[in-house]
């Protein structure tokens, strides 16, 4: 069964072109999936009903796994019946009337403008780490980009002097997104002044943003950087790496851009993904409301 899942990732990577992230993620819940099944006993993907996968969403409810999580595993496990059958390894697909969890919708959390400037300008600007740390957190502001995005950027993909930088998302789909003028600064100054400073030996490194050896900087250092800050500033809200990329929605949105620009920057395939923001403007409009009218209150 391995050997289907190792298919299966093949074709995903090489043929759908899907991030990093997102082919660990169907590794991840595919794999889990068929460890269950040869503890169960089933010796093939062939031998699988309904029933085998109804059977592992109540052993992962009783593992305590959240509704979202069972939601993505059936995502996960269609996908990966859907190739068995489309490649004739398997005469028909279990997952055809399988029913996912009803999910309950949260709104993103996001960070008030103050909070935003406060994250901004915590890092010490006078040192080559702090200007880069600097920049990492302007430029995710200023675009909304993922962190894996962020991460994967080069050097030629920022152009400071223009204001804008070209990133690739998910399905290696590129697109261009406008810098503004204070992040375009900043990342100026530190690719001419502090980059070079990080580099040390590493001189031909492409990566714009670089750690302390002088190579591209992983998720889980820019995790820490930004988990540092947020304690720094005391910002009482969790702050993830996302929360930037909710908040840069979220203001864009209350301050009048349109759903659907704000989708092409975000790189949202479908634009209910982008709506859900929209909801946190109303949120505030109601507070706001409720705050100043005279008879919004008895």
């Amino acid at each position: 069964m391995k050997k289907e899942l190792h298919s299966f990732i093949h074709f995903l990577s090489d043929e759908r072109g899907l991030a990093q992230n997102t082919l660990d993620s169907y590794q991840r819940d595919v794999s889990q999936y068929i460890d269950y099944l040869e503890s169960t006993g089933t010796a093939s993907l062939q031998e699988t009903k309904k029933l085998q996968i109804s059977n592992y969403l109540h052993h992962m409810r009783q593992l305590g796994r959240a509704a979202a999580t069972q939601s993505r595993t059936i995502v996960s496990l269609r996908a990966f019946y859907q190739y068995l059958v489309r490649e004739r390894m398997l005469d028909q697909d279990p997952t055809v009337q399988l029913e996912a969890p009803k999910l309950e919708k949260r709104l993103p959390k996001v960070l008030t403008i103050q909070e935003v400037e406060s994250l901004l300008e915590a890092p010490q600007t006078s040192v080559p780490n702090g200007m880069r740390d600097k920049a990492m957190l302007e430029v995710l502001y200023a675009t909304g980009i993922r962190v894996s995005e962020l991460i994967s950027l080069d050097v030629e993909h920022v152009n400071p002097t223009m204001g804008f930088i070209r990133c690739t998302g998910k399905g290696a789909k590129e697109r261009i997104i406008p810098l503004g003028a204070i992040a375009s600064e900043i990342v100026g100054t530190y690719i001419e002044v502090m980059r070079p400073k990080l580099l040390k030996q590493s001189k031909s490194e492409a990566a714009l943003f670089v750690n302390h050896l002088g190579t591209r900087i992983t998720r889980q250092g820019f995790w820490k950087i930004i988990k540092r800050y947020a304690s720094e500033t005391q910002i009482v809200k969790e702050i993830t790496p996302h929360t930037l990329r909710h908040s840069f929605a979220a203001h864009l949105l209350e301050n009048g851009a349109d759903l659907r620009s704000v989708q092409e920057m975000l790189g949202h395939a479908d634009i209910s993904t982008t709506q859900i923001y929209t909801q946190l403007t109303r949120s505030k409009m109601k507070e706001v409301y409720d705050r100043a009218h005279p008879r919004a209150k008895r």
